[in-house]
């Protein structure tokens, strides 16, 4: 399989130039992808995309996205502008992650909407539509939706590349739109959802994906994995909510086993704090493992 390696980082305001030194580091050091989280609605964080932004200056190689943007505090009419230009300004290194929004109190504290269940699932799958029909240039944009309607806009710019949309979420329904509408699942942090799951989680996309038509090798898997790249080997029995402490050796070993048994292809570090050394231990020691052993699969 041709797995993808990547890191997360918060855009703490006060430490945007480390945010910085992560992604030149991540890119220098040949890792895929490089994500920033988005919440808005945290007073330490500076805006994700502006972020993204910056680093996607910085960089020459490496792809960026927002790791996942909050839909309700963006529309998706205004991420998509944002999304082709990012796109188009980086020649194509821009992947959009996107979500429902995660916490719902701080989103209705900056104004926006209290939406659950039902409603924040019609959101995300009406965002999609109306994200994908503005991507197509020269073609008038009518989504009418119960959360978003859009009608008579123009569709435009186009992205330099066809864009990913990676949705954020736990949920069987929110899983099931994967199946049937998205291009990637970004697997939720293991003390929200443990790595026991992950594989049912999968399959549960798999089966929907087939029962609409589609193929569900096309559709992108982001494991989320937090923890510290050691000299010491990995705490006995470690439960599947536990960030991973372990060596080079043991983080390859639990890729394998991610991307074997549970289905994934794309493998996101979560390093402690702004931790370049961190950052080079991913990508200089465990990914040529993991590389190695994938191969070897």
């Amino acid at each position: 399989m041709q797995a993808r390696f990547g890191i997360s980082i918060p855009p703490v305001a006060s430490a945007l130039p480390d945010v910085i030194d992560m992604a030149v580091a991540a890119d220098a050091d040949g890792l895929d992808l490089v994500a920033i989280q988005d919440h808005p609605y945290n007073a330490q964080f500076g805006d994700a995309f502006a972020v993204i932004g910056a680093c996607l200056a910085a960089t020459g190689r490496v792809s960026l996205y927002p790791g996942v943007a909050n839909l309700p505090l963006r529309t998706p009419s205004m991420i998509a502008k944002q999304a082709a230009t990012f796109d188009l300004l980086s020649g194509g290194r821009f992947e959009l992650g996107l979500g429902a929004g995660a916490f719902e109190s701080g989103v209705v504290a900056m104004g926006g909407p209290a939406r659950k269940g039902r409603a924040a699932l019609m959101a995300l799958a009406e965002g999609i539509a109306i994200i994908r029909a503005e991507w197509r240039p020269g073609q008038l944009v009518s989504v009418v939706g119960t959360e978003y309607t859009v009608q008579g806009i123009e569709g435009g710019p186009a992205p330099a590349h066809a864009i990913g949309i990676w949705l954020g979420a736990m949920g069987p329904h929110a899983l099931d739109l994967i199946g049937s509408a998205a291009d990637g699942w970004v697997a939720p942090l293991p003390n929200w959802m443990p790595w026991e799951q992950w594989a049912d989680a999968n399959a549960r996309i798999d089966a929907v994906a087939r029962s609409v038509g589609r193929d569900p090798r096309t559709i992108t898997r982001l494991a989320a994995l937090p923890g510290v790249v050691s000299d010491r080997p990995l705490h006995p029995n470690p439960r599947g909510s536990d960030p991973i402490h372990g060596s080079p050796e043991e983080w390859a070993e639990l890729i394998v086993r991610l991307a074997r048994d549970a289905g994934f292809d794309t493998f996101v570090y979560w390093p402690p704090g702004f931790d370049v050394d961190q950052v080079q231990r991913f990508a200089r020691q465990v990914v040529p493992l993991a590389r190695k052993l994938l191969g070897d699969c």
